[in-house]
């Protein structure tokens, strides 16, 4: 089990994952907590360093009928961790199993988790865990993280960045990412209380449209000064990127003011906002990043209780993307790079075809979300193959929200990347050699280039 053959069919591909297997990680899209990898305080077991923080683990576990208690409830870690174990055959076939299991591997434990080792490896753990070598910092060096972007609020003042990135003193370069999504969606509770923040933390007092972008190119200006090469942006449907400013400056003072606004408002409103996100990023180079298509917080109970992020939401396929893509692509046409993700993969076929239409600087983001898995990745990587380019590809990202998926997702896409091109070079498609050459682009040298890291 997870040996040498793990997840790769073919010879060729067993030669292609010994050229990647050990290229350093990049990972331009993650949810990293960077305080506390600045105060790089131990972890105290298994549980917090693999699962306290990670809604997959937390859906699997509800699927597999174990109360909240045990979850996000009032259970110890301890408790958390031996129900997690007692269940875990259970969740054979998902990916939650062979993370998990990676992750452990990552901390030199290689015993099968199940009902009946769950203690052994929970004693063991903790007994790593408090060795030195087994820090947060010290576990991202292991990893061979050569650079990160965490997900960033303008509001933010970074200065977990700059300290933790002093202490690591370039063997790691964690970079922010500007994601300006609560400035962006007017319709949403607490809007008004947002954009106090914002302005508060620029000293200035947003009552119009001019004030809100002054301090919006002013929080820009600070992450670009702190190594920051991309924004990121969740949007369950795409922007145009166009759309009347007097209106738009109507619709920010009515809703400072606590008055409704209409839908047609807030599309007028996120359609120019989402124009001049996209004019400051093609002024620096940046990377636009638009995560599209999540259906978030369906499940009442679990928002009511828990808030976003807690394992609640779906894919859709019936969002129509095209429209607004294709206005936001020509109004920054060859000016601006972008990178396209979709949580369901009846909307490849419309990403790969825009992402070739509109040239080198639209580019498709790595299998998201749920498609992150080896069957999603395998479809992904075989079905843009075909219709855009392989050598395009933007990067495989972690998207995560725990420190060992560094090493579990970029493995596990590693070698799925090794599984697909060496299929290819067996069909005679193209030589090894070529292969090998491909699987280093797309793992490391086309996000290196593309994102500037």
């Amino acid at each position: 089990m997870f040996g040498e053959n793990y997840l790769i069919g073919n010879q060729a591909g067993k030669e292609i994952f010994q050229a990647i297997r050990s290229l350093p990680v990049l990972d331009a899209h993650n949810h990293a907590d960077v305080a506390a990898l600045d105060r790089n305080e131990p972890f105290p077991n298994l549980w917090s360093l693999f699962a306290a923080t990670d809604h997959y683990v937390w859906e699997i576990m509800r699927k597999c009928g174990i109360p909240e208690e045990f979850i996000t409830g009032s259970a110890s870690d301890h408790d958390k961790f031996i129900k997690l174990a007692d269940h875990f055959e259970e969740m054979i076939g998902n990916p939650v199993y062979e993370w998990i299991h990676l992750d452990l591997r990552a901390l030199g434990i290689f015993t099968e988790l199940n009902a009946g080792t769950g203690e052994e490896i929970w004693a063991e753990g903790k007994r790593l865990l408090a060795l030195p070598e087994y820090s947060p910092l010290s576990i991202l060096k292991r990893l061979n993280v050569e650079a990160m972007c965490s997900t960033d609020d303008p509001a933010d003042d970074l200065k977990a960045h700059v300290s933790v990135n002093r202490k690591l003193d370039g063997a790691v370069k964690i970079r922010p990412t500007w994601r300006p999504d609560k400035a962006m969606k007017i319709q949403a509770d607490g809007f008004a209380a947002y954009i106090g923040k914002l302005g508060a933390r620029y000293n200035t007092e947003i009552r119009d449209l001019d004030a809100l972008l002054s301090v919006l190119a002013k929080s820009h200006d600070f992450f670009a000064e702190l190594g920051c090469v991309a924004t990121d942006h969740g949007l369950e449907l795409a922007p145009s990127g166009v759309g009347d400013r007097k209106m738009a400056d109507a619709a920010l003072k009515k809703a400072l003011s606590g008055e409704k606004i209409s839908a047609e408002e807030t599309a007028n409103y996120m359609n120019f906002m989402m124009g001049e996100f996209g004019e400051m990023n093609a002024q620096k180079g940046w990377v636009t990043q638009l995560h599209m298509g999540a259906v978030r917080d369906v499940r009442a109970s679990i928002f009511r209780s828990l808030g976003p992020d807690a394992g609640g939401d779906i894919s859709s396929l019936v969002q129509d993307y095209t429209p607004n893509l294709i206005s936001f692509l020509n109004r920054f046409d060859d000016r601006l790079k972008v990178v396209l993700y979709s949580l369901d993969p009846a909307q490849y076929p419309t990403l790969a075809t825009l992402a070739r239409a509109f040239g080198s600087k639209v580019r498709l983001g790595s299998a998201w979300w749920l498609l992150d898995t080896p069957v999603g990745m395998k479809r992904q990587l075989e079905y843009i193959g075909s219709v855009d380019l392989l050598s395009a590809f933007a990067g495989m990202v972690s998207d995560s929200r725990k420190l060992l998926s560094y090493g579990s997702r970029f493995e596990m896409f590693r070698r799925v990347l090794a599984d697909v091109i060496g299929s290819m070079v067996e069909r005679e498609q193209f030589q090894l050699k070529s292969g090998v050459k491909l699987a280093v682009r797309m793992a490391y040298d086309g996000p290196k280039e593309f994102f500037g890291f």
